[in-house]
């Protein structure tokens, strides 16, 4: 193990993400890891030029009580999801694919977090979130470091067989007889996506688990005599990773008349965005009154009231008041992903505001900060903005990450950033 500094032992999370430089990520077994695992298609010299900041390479450090705070609010979120009134609620604003429920619940959830005094909050929820796969073989290298004798790696032992299980429940939810055979990794133009070495583990693990797979482009799948092809065979189950969530797009058409007429299972799907990701759905879960109008217990509302930050429609009733307030807000179109037309209140220009305006489907969030992870670059001490993000599947924890960044949202593109594994404190010896 690495150490820039010697820190004296401390068992406060706070302490150790200031104090702890240490190199905990073992660079040498992460390379052959990512060499195994990807049937040594992906090498880590060729990697780290292509995707310098995709991996931090200092551990972020993460109270066990947080996390169980954090694991309070995502039950009470797939809680109040299956109640038949919210769906209602939320579909009302949902396209017409997205109304008919033909089963799946949605591989790869991503719960996002920003850390603060009072505890977690949680930022927004995505159904397609990216990274699980290069997180699971980082944690395989991750080495406690800095005292933290009670620490404990995030849950990944398992993280094959679990995967294998999501899939084949995925399938089953809507195939109740005969096998999961084929799968589809599918996005638009995979090999130029930034994640796309991710698509490449996410093949070679599922194969392993004997499926047969392959990375296919989202225009590249056609319909015939009652089957969706991907180069001329049967594809069972696309594990979906477009960011074109109510298959709107042209050239996604036979995907979409696949889905409809159930002749493909789809993970996750226009329903699961809907009813997940939709960040309008935030307005609604973090309106306590109503919340019990559409029958939620008072002991889940308290959990989401204390963990999701107050947020709101950006309407011309309320406009001028908002931009009053801007500084307070953080403004996220509905239909975002990975931090698009994202904007913290105190940064946005009257330009700006005049385009979330006209779009006409923006939120407002009340502005949470991140915590901060203190990192050395170019033998600097130097401040990373910190959040946490949990990859669930039905609820249950498949995976805890953090990623560390500059800047408004997370980026990927930051010296010293990047996916940094999680170690927990706090936790009885043994």
């Amino acid at each position: 193990m690495t150490h820039d500094t010697a820190p004296e032992r401390t068992s406060g999370h706070e302490e150790l993400n200031r104090e702890c430089f240490c190199t905990s990520v073992d660079r040498e077994a992460l390379g052959k890891v990512l060499a195994e695992e990807s049937g040594h298609l992906l090498l880590f010299p060729q990697l780290a030029s292509t995707h310098p900041h995709l991996f931090s390479g200092v551990t972020s450090f993460l109270p066990s009580s947080m996390l169980d705070g954090m694991l309070a609010i995502v039950s009470a979120v797939e809680k109040i999801s299956a109640l038949p009134a919210y769906q209602q609620a939320v579909l009302a604003h949902a396209p017409q694919l997205a109304r008919e429920d033909h089963g799946p619940h949605g591989v790869f959830m991503g719960y996002d977090f920003h850390l603060g005094p009072q505890g977690p909050r949680l930022i927004e929820i995505n159904t397609n979130a990216g990274g699980a796969f290069l997180n699971a073989l980082m944690a395989r290298v991750q080495r406690r470091c800095c005292g933290a004798q009670n620490a404990r790696i995030s849950p990944s032992n398992s993280f094959d067989f679990a995967v294998k299980d999501m899939f084949q429940r995925e399938w089953r939810s809507q195939r109740p007889s005969g096998d999961l055979r084929r799968i589809a990794i599918t996005d638009d133009r995979p090999q130029e996506q930034y994640l796309y070495p991710e698509f490449i583990i996410a093949r070679q693990m599922l194969q392993k688990q004997g499926f047969e797979v392959e990375i296919v482009d989202g225009a590249g799948f056609r319909r015939d005599r009652g089957q969706l092809l991907a180069n001329d065979r049967p594809v069972d189950l696309i594990y979906n990773r477009m960011t074109d969530f109510a298959l709107e797009e042209h050239s996604h058409e036979p995907i979409r008349r696949a889905y409809e007429a159930g002749e493909v299972v789809l993970t996750p799907n226009p329903r699961n965005h809907a009813i997940y990701a939709d960040k309008r759905n935030l307005v609604l879960l973090s309106d306590p009154d109503t919340l019990l109008q559409l029958g939620v217990v008072a002991e889940v509302i308290a959990v989401l009231s204390a963990g999701i930050p107050a947020t709101l429609r950006v309407t011309p009733a309320n406009a001028d008041a908002l931009w009053a307030t801007r500084g307070k807000l953080f403004f996220k179109p509905a239909g975002g992903f990975g931090s698009k037309a994202a904007f913290r209140g105190d940064k946005i220009t009257r330009r700006v505001w005049a385009e979330i305006l006209q779009n006409g489907n923006f939120i407002a969030q009340t502005y949470v900060p991140t915590s901060n992870r203190l990192v050395r670059v170019d033998g600097e001490t130097v401040a990373r903005k910190m959040d946490v993000r949990l990859y669930t599947y039905c609820g249950d924890l498949l995976l805890v990450a953090s990623r560390l960044y500059q800047g408004q949202t997370t980026n990927m593109r930051t010296p010293g950033g990047g996916f940094a594994p999680v170690l927990l404190i706090g936790l009885p010896n043994g």
